[in-house]
């Protein structure tokens, strides 16, 4: 039997002004029952599968049609049968239920007190000794969580944050922001790097200015270390002129190295040749170390874990 197009139909095929969104939400709630009935062929056995009253299985096969406009089932006494709009109809229905099933898989699996996801953002400059130090540890306790890692600077890791991209992050400085929660775990010194044959290569420690003449090698702006690096210029008495700018310590300290100019860094997770690292006794030269997440999103079990973990490291974060 032919299918007939219904007048009068709550969502007529042309002249719509409802965007897909709303038509969405109005057919959403009657779809698996459709599609358990287009499966079977059968109201009766269907209802049975759904654990729904008959009743209210062909109430919502007769809404769905009235939403549409278009007959879905030639009916055939107890049986029916999908018409050409119906098999149109389920054969996309089908490929979205799927789809939800399977984001409700992953979702569920995300949120897995022991197998779940934490998505973590770090810099650059705590990924070669103090992220793998953090996530060996809190493994030893929760061997089957899993990390979603991202390596940034701060101001991309609190957008992060702000996106929903990441759940926590470890940043400096520590964030202070109204849609932002942050707390402070530890502190780390900050050197000034010279070359190896630099004038100040044989002192042990220095004054920052005594470094205002000097060229400075400096990670790009938006980095929270070149922030803290013109502030503490800055409280010194002046301006630092800048040779090059990047995105790793490293890279810094090897141009320092080079001798194309000097640098404020955090100690290295190893000695590097070619460099001397001098304590910086005015101003006092250090960079906090917080971990931030977003304020009022709730935490699944595996990232309230690992957020109690980061913060009973509070004063014990940082390597030596």
């Amino acid at each position: 039997m032919e299918h007939q197009q219904r007048s009068g139909g709550r969502l007529s095929q042309t002249g719509d002004t409802r965007d897909r969104e709303e038509t969405a939400r109005l057919l959403a709630p009657r779809l698996a029952h459709f599609a358990g009935v287009a499966r079977t062929e059968h109201v009766t056995r269907a209802a049975q599968e759904m654990q729904v009253p008959q009743s209210t299985l062909s109430r919502a096969l007769v809404r769905l049609e009235e939403d549409l406009g278009v007959d879905l089932f030639a009916r055939h006494g107890r049986t029916v049968s999908l018409t050409p709009a119906g098999r149109t109809f389920y054969a996309s229905v089908d490929r979205a239920l799927d789809e939800i099933g399977r984001a409700a898989e992953a979702v569920r699996a995300d949120a897995d007190p022991a197998t779940g996801k934490v998505a973590f953002g770090f810099l650059h400059t705590m990924g070669a000794e103090t992220v793998p130090g953090l996530l060996h540890a809190f493994r030893a306790d929760h061997p089957g969580i899993r990390f979603s890692l991202v390596q940034n600077h701060g101001e991309a890791m609190l957008e992060g944050l702000r996106g929903g991209e990441l759940d926590l992050c470890l940043t400096s400085p520590v964030p202070s922001a109204p849609d932002l929660v942050a707390r402070r775990l530890d502190e780390q010194k900050l050197r000034l790097v010279v070359p190896a044959d630099h004038r100040l290569a044989s002192r042990r420690r220095v004054r920052l200015a005594e470094a205002s003449d000097e060229t400075f090698v400096t990670l790009e702006p938006g980095y929270g270390l070149r922030r803290i690096t013109d502030d503490l210029c800055a409280e010194a008495g002046f301006a630092p002129r800048i040779a090059f700018e990047g995105e790793e310590a490293e890279t810094l300290r090897g141009l320092v190295a080079a001798g194309l100019g000097v640098a404020l860094l955090p100690p290295p997770p190893f000695p590097r040749p070619g460099v001397v690292e001098l304590t910086v006794t005015a101003p006092r030269a250090a960079r906090e170390i917080g971990v931030a997440w977003l304020a009022g999103r709730p935490d699944t079990p595996p990232v309230a874990a690992f957020k109690k973990f980061l913060l009973s490291k509070r004063g014990s974060l940082l390597p030596g």
